[in-house]
C-alpha cells in the first residue's frame, strides 16, 4: 500500500493505493467518517461492475446509502445532472452532516464534487476513481465542474475532498483505449516533474500491456507528484499551471472532435505538438519532441488530427478558459522536468504558433 498526505492549509487528506482496497471501502471510510446518509453516484457502466459491492461494504459499516446511476460519457457532466442529483438529496432529507463518494471515472468525479460542494453550500466527499485518468490527475486537487454551453468545466469549484481510495485492480476492466487514454496524464507528469524515477519508468513502457503490470508505480509516481503541485499552489494561480503541459491545444481539438477524441487522446496530441512548435523556436531542447513521440506511440495513442491549425482551432483558443486577461499561458519543456509557462496575447496566437507550423 502507498500512501500520499496532500496537506492544505485548511485541509489535509490521505491518497490510499492499494490493489484491491475497493474490496475493504467500508473500513478504510469508518477511519474518517462516522455513520450518516450517502449519496453514492456512479455511471452506467461502472456501476453494474462495482455499485453493489461498494454500496453493501458500506452498508455493513453503519452508512445508509442512496444511490443514483448517471449515464456514461461527458453530457452528464452538467448542471440538468447535477439537479437531478440534488434532488435525490432532498427527498432522502439530507444534511450537511451527511456525505457524497464518486465511484467512476473523471465524469463521474468531478460531478459528484460538484454536487457535493454545492448542496448546502458543501458537504463531505470522498473519490473512488476507478479509470486510469481519474486515479493519476481528476480525483486528486480538488477541481470539480460540469460543463456549460460548449464549455469544459466552466462552471466548477475548488473543494477537496476527505478522502481518496485507488483501487489499480479496476484498470482491467478498461478496455485498452481508454487504459492508453488515461496513461497520457502519466506522460505528462513524467515529463514534467523533477522526479528521476520517473522517466526512465515512462520508457520501460512498451505497449498497453506494460501499463496495468506497471500501474501501481505509474499511480503512486502520478500523484506523489500532483499533491506536491497542489501543496505548492491549490487555486492554479502560478505553480499549477504546469499541469496543464498539453492541455491547451488539446482540449481546442477535443471539443472540435465533438467525442470522437477521448481526453488523453487529445492531451497526447496536444503535448507531442506544443513541443514540436516549441522545439522549431529553440525554446525547448532538439529530441524531447522525439522522446515524448516515441512513448505516445508505444501505446497507440495519436500525435496529430487534421483539427490542429484550422480555423476554428484559432476561435477555440482564443476562448481557452485558461486565458489570463489578455493572453494565453503556453506550458513547454526547457528539458525533461523543467516545465515552464510562455505567455502569448490573444490576438497574436495565430502568428505565434503559424509561424512555425508553416516552417516545418
Amino acid at each position: 500500500m502507498s500512501t500520499v498526505k496532500l496537506e492544505l492549509t485548511d485541509k489535509k487528506y490521505d491518497i490510499i493505493i492499494e490493489p484491491g482496497i475497493l474490496k475493504q471501502v467500508g473500513t478504510a471510510v469508518q477511519k474518517i467518517w462516522s455513520p450518516r446518509q450517502v449519496l453514492l453516484v456512479s455511471d452506467t457502466n461502472v456501476a453494474k461492475l462495482y455499485l453493489t459491492q461498494v454500496q453493501e461494504a458500506l452498508m455493513a459499516s453503519g452508512y445508509v446509502v442512496t444511490t443514483s446511476v448517471v449515464p456514461a460519457g461527458e453530457a452528464s457532466k452538467s448542471l440538468n445532472v447535477a439537479q437531478d442529483l440534488y434532488r435525490v438529496m432532498l427527498d432522502q432529507a439530507f444534511t450537511r452532516s451527511d456525505g457524497v463518494i464518486a465511484l467512476g471515472g473523471g465524469v463521474v468525479g468531478d460531478l459528484a464534487g460538484f454536487v457535493a460542494s454545492t448542496f448546502m453550500r458543501g458537504i463531505s466527499f470522498i473519490q473512488l476513481p476507478t479509470s486510469l485518468l481519474a486515479q493519476v490527475d481528476s480525483s486528486v486537487g480538488g477541481k470539480t465542474a460540469v460543463d456549460f454551453g460548449t464549455g469544459k468545466n466552466l462552471v466548477g469549484t475548488f473543494y477537496q475532498p476527505d478522502l481518496v481510495l485507488i483501487d489499480p485492480d479496476t484498470l482491467k476492466t478498461l478496455t485498452p483505449r481508454y487504459v492508453a487514454e488515461g496513461y497520457a496524464e502519466v506522460i505528462k507528469m513524467a515529463a514534467t516533474a523533477a522526479d528521476p524515477a520517473f522517466w526512465p519508468l515512462i520508457e520501460s513502457i512498451q505497449k498497453p500491456a506494460d501499463i496495468l503490470h506497471q500501474a501501481t508505480a505509474l499511480i503512486t509516481h502520478s500523484v506523489q507528484f500532483k499533491a506536491m503541485v497542489v501543496m505548492n499552489d491549490e487555486k492554479e494561480t502560478g505553480m499549477r499551471q504546469i499541469l496543464n503541459f498539453g492541455h491547451t491545444l488539446g482540449h481546442a481539438i477535443e471539443l472540435l472532435a465533438q467525442g470522437k477524441l477521448a481526453h488523453g487522446e487529445a492531451v497526447a496530441i496536444g503535448m507531442v505538438q506544443i513541443c514540436r512548435i516549441f522545439e522549431a523556436k529553440g525554446l525547448t531542447p532538439a529530441g524531447i519532441t522525439a522522446k515524448i513521440q516515441k512513448q505516445v506511440a508505444a501505446v497507440g495513442l495519436p500525435v496529430d488530427s487534421p483539427l490542429l491549425f484550422t480555423p476554428k482551432f484559432y476561435d477555440q483558443l482564443r476562448l481557452d478558459k485558461k486565458n489570463r486577461g489578455d493572453h494565453l499561458n503556453f506550458v513547454y519543456l526547457k528539458a525533461l522536468g523543467q516545465p515552464a509557462i510562455y505567455p502569448v496575447a490573444k490576438g497574436e496566437i495565430k502568428d505565434f504558433i503559424a509561424s512555425e507550423v508553416s516552417s516545418t
